[in-house]
Order: structure tokens, then C-alpha cells, then sequence
């Protein structure tokens, strides 16, 4: 019915056709879409939220076991609404509550990559089998990088002279009214809301352009099955951007529907979500370039090949 309503206000009202009409068509229908999608969704995981606290996980975290902590901290990343950027305050709390450092990588591997905005968006866009296995293999890249950079032992290349918190950390209880819950949540989901509705305008605005003006054949013949060096390509290309789940999403679903694999998609957004140049900046003030280095490089290889296996078996 919506698709009706926007179908009738393009081409009837507006008198719009051709490549015009079919970008302003694309753009209203998928910006309201993305929307609807994020607040109700947003709003949901937010309520499920506040009956959890995340000093509990940093409490639980403390004397376990490394591998146990990357699966932990990477499934933590899943319900933190973060971009690459602001997950780094979380990420040198963990450190602080002296959480192994592959253990935090873990999680700020995860953090801007699985949450749940960009679940939101693959299920509406793709379905749900899509966004299992991209939780799926996210979570891989996420547990298995954490994993070796903390088997590398690089706490030396940590610059920055964090403070240990004293003593043992407590497992906080949240004690809330369902009304106090469902105001959380509310506010909560109106804060990321205004925060990333922009984002989502500019990615639906470019994927507009791209699905109106730009030929199939085109994106087909440089991302397409054929080129074999797809992948990696979209990787270097997404790293040099900055933007979250709800701005790159809509690019992906314009340049699967032109005709790139959807594994090279996704390791498109993968490399835009979870590595970017700004949060290497910021990684720089506290972390060595050798352990940004390497946390760079086993991630992008992790997201290289889970776009190779993607397009294998889609």
C-alpha cells in the first residue's frame, strides 16, 4: 500500500519519469521504509536493554578465560547502538576494568558492525536468512580477531597510561518499573534517532542517484561475478569512509539490486562500519601504529574472506 501511495505521488502527481522519477521514487519509498524500521526495532532492543548493564558484563568479564571473553564481548557488541567511532569510550573502559586487550577488540570489532540497526536494516532489506549469517560471520571476525591480537600479546603497543580501576567490580542490578522501562527505551530510541536520521537521508539520497542514473551493467561489470578481485576492491574503498550501518545500508541494497554480488556488498559495509580512517585517529592517541596496524589488517583479511564465502554460497 505504501509502495501505491509513493508510486501515485511520483509518477501521477509530480508527473515525474525516467531517471528522475525513478530516484525521487526510490528515495521517498526507502527513506520511510528505513525509518519505520529503525525506530520500531530500535525501540524494541532498547526496552529488552534495560534489563541488562553493561558494568555487569565488564564484572563478568574480570578472571575469565580469553577465548570465553572474545565470544562475550563480541555478542556484547550486538545490542551497543555503536559507529567505529564511539565505541572507543567503552572499548578503554575495558581496559581500565583490566579486561585482556583481545577481549576489548573483540567487542570493538563487533560494536559498529552487528548491532542492531544494522540488523534491523538487513532484515527488512534482505530477509532473515541474510541477517543470520551476516550475525553469524560478523561475530566470527569479531571473536577470531579479538582472539589473535590478544594471543599476540601487544598490551605493550597500549600508549595512552590508563589508570586500573581498584579493586573488583560489582554486578550491578537494574532494578526499573515497566513504566520507568518504557520511558527508557522511548528516550533511548529518540536519541539514536536524531542522532543518525541524517545518515540515513544522505545514504538513501546517493543510493537515489545511483539507482536512477547510473546502468546496471555498469556497477555489474566492475563488482560484478567476473571481476575476481571484487572483494578486496570494496574493502579499500569502504575503509577511507566514515559512516554507520543506517547510512551505508541503503548503498548496499542499490548495488546489489545493479548487480554486485551480495558478499561484495556486504564486505563494502563491513569495512565502511567496523574500520574507517577517523577511528584509526583516534586509535592513534592511544594505541601504537603497530597494533592499529595489525588490528586493521586481520580484520579487513576477516572481512575479505567472509565476502568470498558470502558470494560463494548466495
Amino acid at each position: 500500500m505504501w509502495k501505491e501511495a509513493v508510486d501515485y505521488l511520483t509518477y501521477n502527481l509530480l508527473s515525474l519519469e525516467g531517471h528522475a522519477g525513478e530516484a525521487l521514487n526510490f528515495f521517498i519509498y526507502d527513506t520511510f521504509k528505513i525509518w519505520f524500521l529503525l525506530v520500531t526495532i530500535i525501540f524494541v532492543v532498547s526496552y529488552l536493554r534495560t534489563h541488562f548493564n553493561t558494568e555487569y558484563v565488564r564484572a563478568h568479564l574480570q578472571g575469565k578465560s580469553q577465548l570465553y571473553g572474545n565470544v562475550l564481548a563480541a555478542v556484547f557488541g550486538i545490542i551497543t547502538p555503536f559507529c567505529s567511532c564511539s565505541a572507543i569510550p567503552l572499548f578503554l573502559g575495558f581496559i581500565q576494568a583490566r579486561i585482556p586487550v583481545g577481549v576489548t577488540f573483540s567487542f570493538l570489532i563487533s560494536s559498529p558492525m552487528n548491532n542492531e540497526i544494522a540488523i534491523a536494516l538487513l532484515f527488512g532489506l534482505f530477509g532473515w536468512k541474510i541477517t543470520a549469517l551476516y550475525i553469524g560471520f560478523g561475530l566470527l571476525v569479531a571473536i577470531l580477531g579479538g582472539f589473535i591480537i590478544g594471543r599476540l600479546g601487544m598490551e605493550k603497543y597500549i600508549l595512552m597510561d590508563v589508570k586500573p580501576m581498584e579493586g573488583e567490580l560489582d554486578e550491578v542490578k537494574i532494578t526499573l518499573t515497566q513504566r520507568e522501562r518504557l520511558q527508557e527505551a522511548y528516550d533511548y530510541t529518540k536519541e539514536i534517532f536524531q542522532k543518525i536520521y541524517l545518515y540515513v537521508l544522505l545514504g538513501v539520497g546517493i543510493g537515489a542517484l545511483i539507482h536512477g542514473y547510473i546502468p546496471a551493467d555498469f556497477i555489474a561489470r566492475y563488482a560484478g561475478a567476473d571481476n575476481i578481485f571484487a572483494v578486496p576492491l570494496a574493502v579499500l574503498m569502504g575503509i577511507p569512509m566514515y559512516s554507520n550501518a543506517a547510512g551505508v545500508m541503503p548503498l548496499v541494497e542499490v548495488l546489489t539490486s545493479k548487480g554486485m554480488l551480495l558478499g561484495t556488498a556486504l564486505s563494502f559495509m563491513m569495512a565502511v562500519t567496523a574500520l574507517s580512517l577517523p577511528e584509526a585517529m583516534i586509535l592513534k592517541k592511544i594505541l601504537h601504529i603497530k597494533l592499529i596496524a595489525t588490528f586493521f589488517g586481520i580484520v579487513g583479511l576477516g572481512i575479505i574472506g567472509i565476502g568470498y564465502l558470502f558470494n560463494f554460497i548466495l
